[in-house]
């Protein structure tokens, strides 16, 4: 006998498989994006102080001190919040959630790879959206077509997906794209999905959130990871459109039943303790540094750069690089852009390089890239 079908979808992500190699060639990873220090010692301690009182199983809607901590920090009604394993688990429940058999969801390309193989789990076809690559000015552009995600609404569409700021390109989506992209989900009844998990780590305008102007149809994700620095924790959220919560909640018990719930205790205390300390300041400027100083040594190596309004990724294009030889003989690994498409349609030499790390492994990574271009 054989596993189903749906097992095809089960191959090593580029991520995983980056970063494995990573490990065997002793190479420094700029691929996956997870912060190489610890997370903030507010946090460690909210932790061991959970450690012993909150071991239980919570509800699946999450435990009421982190629903409020995240109501009072999105300016939402704690009734709407939804507690996850991350955010992978909470865009996973709403692919159950929202869509299946015979639907169509929209998502721009490049695409998160995650969204395209839920789609496919729920039984729905995912449809990509360009986004568009302009550099003739010095930091690059990429820009979302909105006529051709006008011109993708079928029938069978129920669904768009979309993350601001976005991975892999960094853009923040403005005002007036998100307007745009209201509009036209009312106009045809679609649900929005809005993944905002980098919502604190931007370098321009504050990113609008998608909720604020459609909140009778919005999914929107978050990440205490992302914001915390804490990826493994695996604690993310889900706001949803009023009186949807328990709905969603119930789905997410099939899977997880819970997030940790130490965890989520920690999380609950950290929240308030990260705003009134300034942490996200604090990160948008050390990561701004650093995207500055990998940017520059890029176009010092005669790499074309865009650098992101958001996330702490960027994309380059170094045409003829082999990311794989890369990392096996040149030490540093990143992700090819053809991660981020459907086959074939990646921009030539397209890579994404992370910069949560510290300014001594970019430098590292940029003198052995140097040596590699060379050789």
């Amino acid at each position: 006998m054989q596993l189903h079908a749906r097992r095809q979808l089960a191959a090593e992500s580029i991520f995983s498989r980056m970063s494995r190699l990573a490990a065997v060639h002793g190479a420094v990873n700029l691929g996956q994006g997870f912060p190489a220090g610890s997370p903030p010692e507010f946090l460690l301690e909210a932790a061991r102080s959970a450690l012993g009182t909150a071991d239980q199983y919570t509800a699946p809607l999450g435990s009421p001190a982190l629903r409020q901590a995240l109501a009072d920090d999105l300016a939402v009604n704690a009734d709407d919040v939804v507690i996850t394993c991350g955010a992978t688990e909470a865009l996973h429940v709403l692919a159950d959630a929202l869509y299946g058999a015979g639907d169509e969801v929209l998502m721009f390309e490049p695409v998160f790879d995650v969204y395209r193989p839920q789609a496919a789990l729920s039984g729905a076809a995912p449809v990509l959206v360009p986004m568009t690559l302009d550099m003739s000015s010095g930091s690059g552009q990429w820009t979302p077509d909105l006529d051709a995600l006008e011109a993708l609404v079928t029938p069978r569409t129920r669904a768009l997906l979309l993350n601001s700021p976005h991975n892999p390109t960094g853009h923040v989506f403005t005002r007036a794209e998100l307007e745009r992209v209201a509009a036209l989900a009312r106009r045809h009844d679609l649900w929005l999905i809005s993944d905002e998990v980098y919502d604190e780590l931007y370098y321009g305008e504050r990113p609008l959130s998608l909720r604020t102007l459609a909140p009778e149809r919005t999914f929107t994700v978050g990440s205490a990871g992302k914001r915390l620095e804490a990826t493994g924790w695996r604690v993310g959220w889900i706001v949803t459109p009023p009186g949807l919560a328990p709905e969603v909640a119930g789905l997410h018990q099939w899977a997880t039943f819970c997030a940790p719930a130490p965890l989520q205790a920690a999380v609950a205390a950290a929240l308030p303790v990260a705003r009134q300390h300034g942490l996200y300041g604090q990160l948008r400027q050390a990561y701004g540094d650093r995207m500055r100083l990998l940017a520059a040594g890029l176009r010092d190596l005669g790499l074309a750069v865009q650098e992101p309004g958001g996330t702490y990724f960027l994309t380059a294009l170094a045409p003829g690089l082999d990311p794989f030889a890369l990392v096996e003989h040149g030490g540093v690994a990143v992700i090819p852009g053809s991660a981020f498409y459907a086959e074939g349609a990646a921009p030539a030499g397209l890579i994404r390089l992370a910069f949560c790390k510290p300014e001594s492994e970019i430098e590292r990574a940029l003198q052995r890239l140097g040596a590699f271009l060379k050789a």
